[in-house]
């Protein structure tokens, strides 16, 4: 199993960056996919999540209504478009599957919000 995640960078608060998260090693379609991020210095923190029965979406609250999670079954990857960007975004994002004993993470990527 593997998450390969990416899209991070530098944006001005205000902008938009679209994050993936590229999975092999088992069936997309079957799970659920989150996304995570921890910023320095605290805890990681989930973000947002895509069921894998109806697409059905979950956001944490300080990013409703910015955020926007998908996934292409076909493409076994799952996005997060972030838009309106703020600097308390600022940290390392992660996507994250839990398949039955055992819960994998991608490497992280970094998305830097500043002026």
């Amino acid at each position: 199993v593997q998450l390969q995640a990416s899209g991070g960078g530098l944006v001005q608060p205000g902008g938009s960056l679209r994050l993936s998260c590229a999975a092999s090693g088992f069936t997309l379609d079957d799970y659920a996919i989150g996304w995570f991020r921890q910023a320095p210095g605290k805890e990681r923190e989930g973000v947002s999540c895509i069921s894998s029965i109806d697409g059905s979406t979950y956001y944490k609250k300080p990013v409703k209504g910015r955020f926007a999670i998908s996934r292409d079954n076909a493409k076994k990857t799952v996005y997060l478009q972030m838009n309106s960007l703020r600097a308390e975004d600022t940290a390392v994002y992660y996507c994250n599957v839990e398949i039955p004993g055992y819960s994998y993470w991608g490497q992280g990527t970094l998305v830097t919000v500043s002026s």
